[in-house]
């Protein structure tokens, strides 16, 4: 068995922009002001895909989705996710869990933590955990200027499992039985 791990990370400033929607994971967050960012700034879902592509050694997000095309204006980042996922599948990857840590004073991940997991693992079609910490005050995150998350994304290499699973398999049929 093949195992990689990656890493990712995102942040995100506020937006002035009173029609920006806040988005997490997937999620929205009604009252809350949005994030600035060419597509939908989900740091949350950029850092999983970052982790992902970095464990396969598929560059990063800005390598397959730069912010100088248009095409990803406003995109809904759950769909990059999906194409990062089927990169993945092509080069016959498959991811184990994701890890996530946000960091953000504001707003409290608690109430939607379930529903972003869910979200994500439905996605990645593994294990995804999301953890909220604050910055006590210490810079711009701790002033609440942003949102930042961390992810660690565990993948393994699914040619391999299928390869030892076929080689069981014939192995089995050429074995003479044991006890006769």
């Amino acid at each position: 068995m093949s195992l990689r791990i990656g890493n990712g990370f995102d942040v995100h400033k506020f937006s002035e922009d009173p029609d920006r929607v806040l988005v997490l994971g997937g999620v929205r967050f009604d009252g809350e002001p949005g994030l600035h960012g060419h597509s939908d700034a989900d740091v949350i879902t950029h850092a999983v895909g970052e982790a992902l592509l970095g464990a396969a050694g598929l560059g990063d997000l800005g390598t397959h989705f730069p912010d100088t095309d248009e095409r990803w204006r406003g995109a809904n980042s759950l769909e990059l996710l999906d194409e990062i996922v089927r990169m993945l599948l092509a080069e016959n990857w498959i991811v184990v869990n994701v890890d996530c840590s946000v960091i953000a004073e504001r707003p409290k991940l608690a109430a939607h933590r379930e529903q972003m997991q869910q979200i994500l693992s439905a996605r990645v079609g593994a294990p995804v955990t999301i953890k909220g910490r604050r910055a006590e005050g210490i810079g711009g995150l701790g002033r609440s200027e942003g949102i930042a998350c961390f992810a660690s994304a565990l993948i393994e290499s699914a040619r391999i499992e299928s390869a030892l699973i076929e080689s069981a398999g014939s192995a089995s049929q050429t074995s003479p039985e044991v006890g006769k």
